[in-house]
């Protein structure tokens, strides 16, 4: 089984002479909507981390009751409303900026596999996250410079000794390579994506079960 792996190839999955798999997707990103969920959830749990701080301080400082905690979540409603349109329009724009496409290399053998976005897209991230985060910084909102500098990193390896949990998502060409400190995404053509699920899964000895 292991040799028939090793000679796996495809239209669009080549393996090299020095044993790594390399391949290019490109995914629509007004049609998958991977990259802002993720935008999404990085805003969310920094919003939510806030107003959880909120609340415990106003609990210990004995002003937390009924009335305060539903003002508090109404608050959080808000908040979460506001940021999920301001996203939606951020994200429009990236779209925009990228001309609509998300594409990305992979290196994969049985060490591990690396994420990278193409160069000329990866330049216009870098600067797109740069303004971002010095404009949250400037305005003094922490969420936005955290995104700033998250969207500046456009390269991310994983290695298969170190990963706790393959989670796969085969509508969206998503599978996600999770460590404890690193979660890593590796997308693959339908007609590809079994394989490089069933490669990554094989080659990560610590997985949760």
């Amino acid at each position: 089984m292991k040799n028939e792996v090793l000679q796996y190839r495809s239209d669009k999955i080549t393996l090299g002479s020095d044993g790594k798999y390399r391949w290019v997707y490109e995914m629509n990103l007004l049609k998958n909507p991977t990259v802002f969920l993720l935008i999404w959830k990085i805003f969310f749990f920094i919003i939510l981390g806030i107003f959880a701080f909120v609340f415990i301080a106003d609990t210990l400082n004995g002003y937390m009751d009924g009335e305060r905690a539903v003002f508090n979540l109404k608050v959080f409603a808000y908040f979460l409303v506001g940021m999920t349109a301001v996203t939606a329009l951020g994200y429009l724009i990236y779209a925009a900026i990228m001309g609509g496409k998300y594409i990305v290399e992979f290196e994969m053998d049985e060490k591990g596999v690396n994420h990278r976005q193409i160069a000329a897209q990866a330049e216009k991230a870098k600067k797109i996250g740069a303004v971002t985060a010095a404009a949250g910084l400037k305005t003094g909102s922490f969420s936005t410079a955290a995104a700033g500098i998250n969207a500046q990193r456009t390269e991310m390896y994983s290695e298969f000794e170190k990963t706790r949990n393959v989670k796969a998502y085969p509508r969206r060409g998503l599978i996600k390579v999770n460590g404890l400190l690193d979660h890593n995404q590796v997308y693959a053509a339908k007609e590809d994506f079994e394989f490089v699920k069933d490669y990554i899964v094989s080659h990560c000895p610590n997985l949760k079960k």
